[in-house]
């Protein structure tokens, strides 16, 4: 499917009898709502800006608590408007502190985000698609069909349901519990960049949520036209899901390989508008036994990233109900570690967070479709002493 046809496909998935969000419009849009239901033009400007403070950096989930705005304006915008969450229709956290939620959508279709918590920070994996149509065949996403994109309002959407669920309203300056955003989440960013674009320029605003370009990382598999356009027009940390350092089997485990070759994927990295030593791009890179783990796949990544401000994060595979691979061995991937680090590429390890919620790299898939009872035991052992939570918005 062509990246326009993607775009083409998320529309607005409200019902036509239900009232229209708010969530997800921009400055201009919120004010031609406003005109639409009778404000006077001189006024525009002032109320679009009041509503963009109490939803984006304060939170609010209904008018009424809009206290800057008259009784009568709000009772308004309570008829013609609304400020709904997603529906959660599952929470559970981890017993190392990493949260998911399951969210539905108001046309019944579902996603997951991830808060992943360290000591006083902690990042939210975003979801830009249901499903994904890359099949890359290490990712548990992947073996779920793309039903659809996610709209604006359904990608900010995660942040708010992160920051209610953090009480992480007005919206802090420091010691932010949600201080960085991934889209690494269910889908590829860049088949639905439109979307992906808007939802990130409401989370930069300064007068919102007001998270810096350099918190926020996009994370794709290989969209090669993409990604000067979003370095040009979002400059946000750029993430390449390479895991492999030849087409023939980057072809077999990340299929869009087969249209856009390392060579070109490389070469449109080193063009990256934003990168620099300062802005590195990083390289993902998941260790598979005996698959992608030897010392020579090591010394061919070092050779094949000459010339690009990089750093690899080096993912141990993350387990799910019959996943076709094994973790590499502990010995392997710190051998792989070392060559790529002695050769001057900082090459973290990544430490598995959320395995036994399901909530690690790789490892979401919503239930818009359902496991088999094979797959729900598996994951039920996996999940052991995973602790679900009630969550209200």
């Amino acid at each position: 499917m062509s990246i326009a046809a993607h775009s083409a496909k998320d529309a607005a998935h409200t019902p036509a009898d239900r009232p229209r969000s708010l969530i997800g419009l921009d400055r201009s849009e919120l004010a031609a709502e406003l005109a639409a239901v009778g404000v006077p033009d001189r006024a525009l400007r002032m109320r679009a800006n009041q509503l963009w403070h109490w939803i984006y950096h304060r939170g609010a989930t209904d008018f009424a608590a809009m206290t800057t705005i008259s009784k009568d304006l709000r009772a308004l915008l309570a008829q013609h408007f609304t400020l709904d969450r997603p529906e959660i229709t599952r929470a559970l956290e981890s017993s190392d502190g990493t949260r998911k939620w399951l969210l539905k959508f108001s046309d019944g279709q579902e996603a997951e985000s991830v808060h992943i918590p360290e000591e006083d920070r902690g990042a939210l994996c975003v979801s830009s698609q249901v499903g994904c149509t890359l099949n890359c065949t290490f990712c548990h996403t992947g073996t779920q069909r793309l039903v659809r994109n996610l709209g604006p309002a359904e990608i900010v959407s995660q942040v708010l349901v992160a920051r209610d669920a953090l009480a992480e309203w007005p919206s802090p300056q420091e010691g932010r519990l949600l201080s960085n955003i991934v889209m690494m989440g269910m889908g590829e960013p860049l088949y639905n960049y439109d979307n992906v674009a808007k939802a990130l320029s409401i989370v930069m605003d300064p007068e919102g949520i007001a998270l810096s370009r350099r918190r926020i990382t996009l994370s794709t598999a290989g969209v090669v036209p993409m990604i000067e356009r979003c370095g040009e027009e979002l400059a946000v940390n750029l993430a390449i899901s390479l895991h492999a350092v030849r087409d023939g089997l980057r072809d077999e485990i990340v299929p869009i390989n087969r249209k856009y070759p390392i060579a070109e994927l490389l070469d449109a990295c080193r063009r990256y508008p934003s990168s620099s030593n300062a802005r590195r791009i990083t390289f993902e890179y998941v260790m598979l036994k005996d698959v992608n783990d030897s010392p020579a796949e090591a010394r061919e990544l070092v050779r094949l990233l000459k010339g690009i401000p990089a750093k690899v994060n080096l993912i141990p595979f993350n387990p799910w109900p019959g996943a076709p691979f094994e973790r590499s061995p502990r010995k392997s991937i710190a051998a792989f570690a070392r060559i790529v680090n002695d050769a001057g590429y900082s090459s973290p390890v990544r430490v598995p967070r959320g395995e036994d919620i399901m909530a690690a790299c790789g490892q979401l898939k919503s239930d818009s479709v359902r496991l088999t009872a094979r797959e729900q035991k598996a994951l039920s052992n996996t999940s052991a002493g995973a602790e679900s939570l009630e969550y209200k918005a």
